[in-house]
């Protein structure tokens, strides 16, 4: 069984999820509800639940300093939201799951289950570390990513990424090094995630870091030499695009 707390300002939000938990996650014990982050610091320092469900926009102040004010984190946290998008990019980067509101019952269900995976590698940690560490940057785009491989996180410096190719619903990152990571999550998560002035989305199976790019192919319409001698097509629709955006960054 899984002790978890929920963390919202709203106390309909709160009773609707645990309507779901209750119906559709009866592994997951809600033990207790906090609609601040001091009472939900205090509530999580006496009880120390498996899991936090997490409302980034907790009135003026933001859920994501509730991590600060926890003695020992040692639980995995589920973000919630209806907006916030700085908020949501640092979660993305740190590899956590969240749900946005109002919440698909298959997306929690989904949720919960990879915390439970996750609780049982002992993962939250290094995750809610490394988010911790992005926030004090105040930097929309940090400087590394979290990736959620099957036994570990890969930490990834983002400048390091030559370019990202999708696999059906998994993506291949592909460093400066030369090595490949295989990540289970498709490439449009990552081509909203990183930076767009830097990443070019150039092909639906293709995202490619300008600063990698060797030269533009003319043969067969148009496609990217990369400095490690990857060749990457450009779809037609996009060739304008990326030889304009090519241009403008040489300047």
């Amino acid at each position: 069984m899984i002790r978890a707390i929920i963390v919202d300002d709203e106390i309909s939000n709160i009773e609707n999820l645990l309507a779901l938990l209750t119906k559709h996650c009866p592994q997951v014990n809600v033990i207790g509800s906090a609609s601040n982050n001091k009472a939900a610091a205090d509530l999580i320092n006496l009880h120390q639940p498996d899991l936090v469900f997490l409302d980034i926009q907790l009135g003026g102040d933001s859920g994501l300093n509730l991590l600060k004010l926890v003695q020992l984190r040692s639980f995995e946290v589920i973000f919630v939201t209806a907006y916030d998008q700085y908020g949501i990019q640092a979660v993305k980067f740190a590899a956590l799951d969240y749900l946005l509101k109002p919440i698909d019952i298959d997306e929690l269900v989904i949720a919960v289950a990879k915390a439970e995976a996750k609780l049982k590698a002992k993962l939250h940690n290094q995750q809610l570390d490394f988010l911790l560490t992005n926030l004090k940057k105040g930097d929309s785009q940090p400087a590394k990513i979290a990736l959620q491989l099957q036994k570990e996180i890969r930490y990834v410096t983002v400048s390091d990424i030559v370019r990202c190719q999708a696999d059906n619903t998994y993506t291949f990152f592909y460093l400066r090094t030369g090595d490949s990571i295989l990540v289970s999550k498709g490439l449009k998560e990552y081509a909203d995630m990183l930076p767009s002035g830097i990443f070019l989305r150039v092909h639906q199976s293709h995202l490619v870091n300008i600063n990698f790019v060797k030269s533009w192919l003319k043969e067969d319409g148009g496609g990217l030499l990369l400095i490690n001698g990857d060749k990457i097509p450009v779809s037609r629709p996009n060739r304008e695009r990326i030889r304009l955006a090519l241009e403008g960054f040489s300047v």
